[in-house]
C-alpha cells in the first residue's frame, strides 16, 4: 500500500470516527473536526479549515457534510470526497431508518404507542426555538435584514406551501444584492475561470428527476426529486430543513403525522452525525406501505436526494471560490438568503406547535428544553434521553 493510500484510508477512518462521535451540534462538530483533522492529523491547516467553512456555509445544503467532502477533496481528489460522504452520513442514515421502522410498528402493534414520546415532541420545539435564536444572532445584522426575517416568517406560516419557499430565497438575495456597495472592494488580480461539469451534473440530475418523476409517476423517483430539491435549497443547517419537510411532507402530502414528524426530529437530535439525517427518517416513513424494503429504499433514496446536491454544488464552487467572492452582489446576497431562511425557522416553530395540545405541560418543556440549550452544557442526547424516560415514567406512573 502506497503512502498515499495509507492517507486516504486514515482519513476514511477518522471520518467514521467522527460520525459516530459528533454529538453536540454544528459548534462541536467544528471543535472536534479542528482538533482531529487539522491539529492531530495536519490534512489542511486551520485557516483553510475557516475559510472552506464559510464556503460551505454560504452554499445551500447540509454545510457540516459539505465540509468534510470539502476537506476529502483537498486531501485526495472528488474520488475520497464521495467515500468520505459515505463514511459520513451512513452510520446515522442506518440509525434513523431503524428509527422510523420502530416508530411505525409500535404504532401498529400498540395503541398510544408514541405516548413515550409525550415529551420529546415539544422538545423538539425547544431546538428549533434554540437554533433559530443562535442563527440570528450570528447572521442578522442589520434592520432591513430583520424585516426580510418577519415578512418571510409571516409569509412562511400562511402560505406554507413547499414552492414558496425557493421564491423568498430568490428574493430575500435580490434584495439585498442591491447593497453591494456597502461591501468592501477587493482586487480581482486574475480573470473569473469557472469549470461548468459539476453545476451541469447538478441540474442534470434535477431536471431529469423532476422528468421522470411526472412521466412514471413512481413513488421512489417522486421521492428522490422532492429531497433532491429541498437539498438544492436549504441554506443555514438542519435545522433550517425543518420547515421543508414539515410542509412537504406532513401538511402538503400526509406521508407522516404531525406526531410522528416531532418524534423524529427529537431522535435526530440525540444521535451522532448530520442533522439532514431525519431526512432519512421522513423517506422511510414515506415508503411504508412496501413494507421492510420500502423503508430501506425509502431512507436511502432521501438520504441521496437531500446530501448529493450540496456536494455537487461543492464540487462546482470550491475550483473558483478564491475568485468568485471578491464579487460584492455576491456576497450582499447572502444577507436576504440567511434572512429568509431564519423567517422561515420561526414559523416552522409556530406550526409544529400548532398540532400540539396547548396545555401548561408542552410549554414547560419548551420552555425547560430552550434553557438547558442555552445556559447549561448538557448535551443533546442527555436531554431526549431524559425526556424520553420522563415519558415512561409519565405513562406507566401517572395515567
Amino acid at each position: 500500500m502506497s503512502v498515499k493510500q495509507v492517507r486516504y484510508y486514515l482519513f476514511l477512518k477518522d471520518t467514521i470516527m467522527l460520525s459516530i462521535t459528533a454529538f453536540g451540534g454544528p459548534q462541536a462538530f467544528l471543535a472536534m473536526l479542528l482538533d482531529r483533522m487539522v491539529k492531530m492529523k495536519a490534512y489542511i491547516l486551520e485557516e483553510e479549515l475557516w475559510e472552506l467553512n464559510a464556503l460551505c456555509n454560504m452554499l445551500p445544503g447540509p454545510s457540516s457534510t459539505q465540509l468534510i467532502c470539502a476537506i476529502a477533496f483537498r486531501v485526495g481528489g472528488p474520488n475520497l470526497a464521495y467515500l468520505a460522504l459515505l463514511a459520513w452520513i451512513l452510520p446515522a442514515t442506518l440509525l434513523m431508518i431503524l428509527a422510523a421502522m420502530l416508530i411505525n410498528f409500535l404504532q401498529e402493534s400498540t395503541p398510544g404507542a408514541l405516548d413515550f414520546a409525550r415529551f420529546i415532541q415539544p422538545m423538539a420545539i425547544g431546538f428549533i426555538i434554540f437554533a433559530a435564536q443562535k442563527i440570528i444572532g450570528k447572521t442578522i445584522k442589520t434592520t432591513e435584514a430583520m424585516v426580510l426575517v418577519l415578512i418571510s416568517a409571516f409569509i412562511s406560516f400562511f402560505y406554507n406551501s413547499p414552492y414558496i419557499f425557493p421564491v423568498l430565497l430568490v428574493i430575500g438575495g435580490l434584495i439585498t444584492s442591491f447593497k453591494y456597495k456597502q461591501q468592501p472592494k477587493l482586487e480581482k488580480d486574475t480573470p473569473l475561470k469557472i469549470e461548468w461539469a459539476n453545476f451541469y451534473l447538478w441540474g442534470g440530475v434535477l431536471v431529469l428527476a423532476a422528468a421522470l418523476g411526472a412521466i412514471t409517476k413512481y413513488q421512489p423517483i417522486l421521492l428522490f426529486e422532492n429531497f433532491y430539491r429541498n437539498g438544492s435549497l436549504i441554506f443555514g443547517g438542519g435545522q433550517v430543513l425543518v420547515p421543508y419537510l414539515y410542509t412537504e411532507f406532513v401538511d402538503f402530502k400526509h406521508f407522516l403525522s404531525s406526531e410522528e414528524f416531532l418524534t423524529g426530529y427529537a431522535i435526530s437530535q440525540g444521535i451522532p452525525g448530520p442533522t439532514f439525517t431525519i431526512s432519512s427518517y421522513v423517506g422511510a416513513l414515506s415508503m411504508r406501505e412496501f413494507g421492510t424494503v420500502g423503508f430501506i429504499i425509502g431512507g436511502l433514496i432521501a438520504a441521496a436526494g437531500i446530501f448529493l446536491p450540496g456536494i455537487f454544488l461543492i464540487f462546482f464552487v470550491i475550483r473558483f471560490w478564491d475568485q468568485l467572492k471578491k464579487y460584492r452582489p455576491i456576497r450582499a446576497a447572502l444577507e436576504g438568503i440567511n434572512a429568509v431562511s431564519c423567517g422561515m425557522l420561526i414559523a416552522a416553530a409556530y406550526l409544529l406547535f400548532e398540532p400540539l395540545e396547548a396545555n401548561s405541560i408542552n410549554i414547560v418543556f419548551i420552555l425547560a428544553t430552550y434553557m438547558l440549550l442555552q445556559f447549561t452544557k448538557v448535551s443533546s442526547p442527555v436531554i431526549i434521553a431524559g425526556g424520553v424516560i420522563l415519558g415512561i415514567i409519565y405513562n406507566n406512573f401517572f395515567l
